[in-house]
């Protein structure tokens, strides 16, 4: 076994149990210091509310660490298909360990957070990092992927003011979901094209076919999977942060009407 093989085993195995030791403990701890309406919420809340603690420390781990990678590791920057071992195969091994992590909290809490979407997208992500850490090409793309990440903060945040049974339309809540709608786009919509643009770039060159037809295969796949739930779900906030938008026009318009009749 290669020492690059046993050093990601042991990140995979590393941030497995560190994002299952932040669900079963931390968070329950952590959670009830920080917010004393966590206290009483139910067993239902508590779960989704611990997996969402849990996955925002993912996404606030592997998102800047990969930002960062992005803009500064040159190995990847340099050969994007076949750049050799870097920072970036160790930020996609700690987010594998949080996908076998996630999905395995998942099915054993199905009833109170199982979502078919999330299995499918663990599914394939976890597919895709297999195949970039076993055969040590894509870890540009891989890394760039993991940008996305820094979208989930604001989603779970959401969920969190929601759960905590915050007005509606509540100053936290509407500059949570305009930013949620920005760095949504910016991050998992916005970025699709650079990335569908790279990947046409170099279809039919040389680094491209030594890839095989596998791995070819299953960039396209996994990543048009993966894309068409990031635009399902940005239709979703969209129409979300439309609605929320509408309806602060609407009390600027009825307060300067009453504004109006007074004078």
């Amino acid at each position: 076994m290669e020492i690059n093989t046993k050093l990601f085993i042991s990140v995979i195995c590393t941030s497995f149990f560190t994002f299952q030791l932040l669900f079963y403990f931390v968070s329950y701890w952590f959670s009830a210091k920080v917010s004393p309406g966590f206290n009483n919420l139910s067993f239902e809340k508590k779960i989704e509310w611990n997996s969402r603690v849990v996955s925002t420390c993912h996404s606030l781990v592997v998102g800047i660490f990969g930002l960062y990678i992005f803009l500064f590791d040159e190995p990847t920057k340099t050969d994007p298909l076949w750049g050799g071992p870097s920072l970036a195969n160790v930020n996609i091994a700690i987010a594998s360990g949080y996908l076998i992590s996630d999905l395995s909290i998942m099915i054993l809490y199905w009833k109170v957070i199982g979502d078919k979407f999330f299995i499918i997208h663990h599914c394939a992500s976890l597919y895709a990092y297999y195949l970039v850490l076993k055969n040590g090409v894509l870890v540009y793309i891989g890394n760039y992927r993991l940008l996305a990440e820094l979208s989930s903060p604001f989603v779970n945040q959401r969920w969190f003011f929601e759960a905590l049974k915050y007005p509606k339309f509540s100053k936290a809540i509407v500059i949570n979901g305009i930013l949620m709608t920005v760095v949504f786009f910016i991050v998992r919509i916005a970025s699709m094209l650079p990335h569908y643009g790279f990947m046409y770039s170099v279809y039919g060159t040389e680094p491209y076919k030594r890839l095989g037809v596998l791995i070819q295969l299953s960039w396209v796949i996994s990543c048009v999977v993966l894309d068409v739930m990031n635009v399902m779900w940005m239709i979703k906030i969209s129409k979300g942060c439309i609605k929320v938008i509408s309806h602060i026009k609407q009390e600027k318009a009825k307060n300067s009407l009453q504004n109006g009749k007074l004078d």
